[in-house]
Formats: C-alpha cells, sequence, structure tokens
C-alpha cells in the first residue's frame, strides 16, 4: 500500500531499538526522511546505519535527551520543519507510589507528558500552514488498563492524552492529526528484563517465561514490534487524515473491554 509519504520528513523520538526503531523503519520504507533521537550515541549511530543500508532514505541520529531543553534544541536544529513527529520516551521505572518522592514524580510527568507537548509547540505551527501533519504518540496500554507500580507513567500519559484531546480537535481542520498509539507486551528489550526477572524469581528458563507470558494474552504471543511499526506508519499516511485524538490499543486483545 502507497502511505503517499514519501518525500516527507520525521523526528522520531527513542529510536534507537524496541518500538521506536520499529515505528522509525516503518516510516523509512514509506520513503521518509528520518531524525532519530536517543540518548547512546553507538546505538543510535548503528541504527541510523541499519536503516539508512534498508531503505536508501536520509537517516540523521541525533543523540541527545529528548527531555531537556537543550536535547529538544539539537534535535529540531536538525528538523525544524517536520512533516511527521513520534514522541516516545522510556517511562520512569516499576515502583511502589508510596515510594515516589516530588523529585521522581515531576521528573515522570516532565518525561511522559511534558516533553511531547514541548515537541509539538516547536513543530505543528509549520503543520498547519502547509496543510500536512502527523503526530503519534507512544503511550501505553496502561492508559487504558493501569499496572500496579506503573502509577506514575500511567498517570503521566493519560495526562498527555487528556491534554492533546482538545488540541487535536483544534488543528484537525488544517489536515494535521493527532493520535495515540498504546502498546501491550511486545517483544522488546525492556520487556526481556523484566521477563529475566521472572524466570529467576520462578527457578525456570527465559525462554518457559516468555511463553507463559505469551499465554496471558489473547493471541497466545506477545507482539512483533514490526507490527507496531506498520500500524504508526499508517497513522502517518495521507489515507489517515480522517483520523484524529484516538487511542489504538496494540495489545494481542489482553484489555478486556468493548470500548
Amino acid at each position: 500500500m502507497d502511505l503517499r509519504i514519501k518525500g516527507r520528513k520525521a523526528i522520531v523520538c527513542a529510536a534507537s531499538k524496541g518500538l521506536g526503531k520499529a515505528c522509525a523503519l516503518s516510516l523509512a520504507r514509506a520513503g521518509v526522511g528520518l531524525v532519530i533521537n536517543s540518548r547512546t550515541q553507538s546505538t543510535l549511530d548503528a541504527t541510523a546505519k541499519e536503516i539508512a543500508d534498508l531503505t536508501g532514505v536520509s537517516v540523521t541520529a541525533v543523540a541527545s535527551d529528548i527531555s531537556t531543553s537543550e536535547g529538544q534544541k539539537l534535535v529540531l536544529e536538525a528538523c525544524p520543519h517536520p512533516d511527521i513527529l513520534v514522541n516516545n520516551n522510556g517511562g520512569p521505572p516499576l515502583r511502589d507510589y508510596k515510594e515516589l518522592d516530588r523529585d521522581a514524580m515531576l521528573e515522570g510527568v516532565t518525561q511522559n507528558m511534558v516533553t511531547p507537548i514541548e515537541l509539538i509547540q516547536a513543530t505543528i505551527d509549520h503543520m498547519r500552514e502547509q496543510n500536512f501533519g502527523r503526530i503519534v504518540n507512544i503511550t501505553s496500554g496502561s492508559v487504558k488498563m493501569p499496572l500496579s507500580g506503573l502509577d506514575l507513567s500511567s498517570g503521566a500519559r493519560a495526562g498527555l492524552t487528556a491534554f492533546l484531546a482538545g488540541v487535536a480537535r483544534s488543528v484537525a481542520k488544517d489536515n494535521v492529526t493527532i493520535n495515540f498509539l498504546l502498546p501491550g507486551a511486545f517483544d522488546t528489550d525492556r520487556l526481556a528484563g523484566s521477563i529475566a526477572k521472572r524466570a529467576k524469581a520462578a527457578g525456570i528458563s527465559i525462554e518457559e517465561a516468555k511463553a507463559q507470558r505469551g499465554e496471558t494474552i489473547p493471541a497466545g504471543r506477545l507482539g512483533d514490534p514490526h507490527e507496531f511499526g506498520e500500524a504508526c506508519a499508517f497513522l502517518c499516511s495521507a489515507q489517515a487524515g480522517y483520523i484524529t485524538g484516538q487511542n489504538l490499543l496494540i495489545d494481542g486483545g489482553a484489555f478486556n473491554g468493548a470500548f
């Protein structure tokens, strides 16, 4: 399917691996030039080379902490007027809510709510002026189904969702869309770490623990990051111009609800 975005430019945050990388790769396969960001230069450079070699598009790697003003400045200098913005950032670690102090809470809200809003503020006017823009925010399935220990992550991401709900409607007439991708359990390094801990605690192999985790999902398996990336690319397509302010849950049916 031709997504009709060949030649467009995109900023993809936290894109050196995992779901961010999958989104960047799917956009590149659609012909979109990329500026990708993460904190680790070596990993980011390797990803940039891999994507460029596979797709032939221009990929610029900008290593920085996107949650800081300095980090955002570096990314926006590399791509001042993106047609597509994919907001993504790591969430706070698993922790009991009673252990969270003010500094930890402010850091979590900055990473997962304030930062995406700041990037949208910096890029959306040009999107509106040119009558095309696609913004995809990667949040979490925990926005709809809170998980114990991820209260800060869930709260910050839910806050972002509520904040942008009205913004999305205010720019829709300019062919600028703002949507959300809510991942469930995907086969990424981050999930692999938690599965390894679970395996060690239960005295079983990592393969067994991974299989057990998959069995808790109606689809019977973990998600493939490529599936997630393709969903992101579609929301960035020309054809998706009538989809805005929506939360697309990609979790293999784990959320047990009708709406």
